[in-house]
């Protein structure tokens, strides 16, 4: 079954050079273009795809607010943004508004195919180590999420138990799963339980954003 893609760029040439790469696969299916963040919300409740390609910077409606938008109307939706620096910060905020992941406009043909079809499986494209960068850099200087240490946030935080709490601040130091557990001397899939059951309690979409959450309550500085 193909993955049906919304590809979204304000800039013709390159939704043209995406759409010859990736017409070249067997499993995705580009089902509509969009040239700015307003169009991309029309398609997005329109086409119903299931992953949306998208630029982050954009005149008029950019790929943040757009994102946020099309998540607010339908948590499940799946978002890819396309950035030209692996340090960016309006990448950063995508992930944070609610984006699955991201990857550069020069990523490898083969790289961009495997995060379409990781982020269609549910699964977040940043590596921890990319994660744990973006958020070094840019944690302190962007807004904070409405748990700033106190609050909602710290409220939903003890609702993990001392086991999960370990493990999320494992995650949100940058370890991998199969670090998370050489750490703790558990398995991998004790691990990746723990992840889902922190996530489920949570109410987040992936392991990004447990990253956030985990800095926005101060669990981590």
């Amino acid at each position: 079954m193909s993955i049906r893609l919304l590809l979204v760029d304000d800039q013709p040439l390159i939704r043209t050079g995406f759409r010859m790469i990736l017409e070249e696969t067997d499993d995705i299916d580009i089902v509509g273009e969009a040239p700015d963040g307003a169009e991309a919300v029309r398609l997005a409740a329109e086409l119903n795809p299931d992953v949306i390609l998208m630029d982050v910077r954009m005149p008029g409606l950019d790929g943040i607010e757009a994102t946020r938008r099309i998540v607010a109307r339908d948590p499940a939706a799946r978002v890819l943004i396309l950035t030209t620096f692996d340090l960016d910060e309006y990448a950063f905020s995508a992930l944070r508004a609610g984006a699955s992941g991201f990857v550069l406009k020069d990523v490898p043909v083969d790289e961009l195919t495997r995060a379409i079809r990781s982020v269609s499986n549910g699964d977040a494209v940043v590596s921890p180590r990319v994660t744990r960068r973006l958020l070094d850099v840019y944690a302190a200087r962007l807004p904070a999420g409405p748990g700033e240490g106190t609050g909602p946030g710290r409220s939903a935080l003890d609702q993990l138990t001392p086991r999960e709490q370990e493990v999320l601040l494992a995650v949100a130091t940058g370890l991998s799963n199969t670090e998370i557990a050489e750490k703790l001397v558990v398995s991998e899939a004790t691990v990746k339980t723990h992840v889902g059951s922190i996530l489920a309690k949570l109410e987040l979409r992936n392991r990004v954003q447990a990253v956030i959450f985990a800095y926005d309550v101060g669990l981590v500085r």
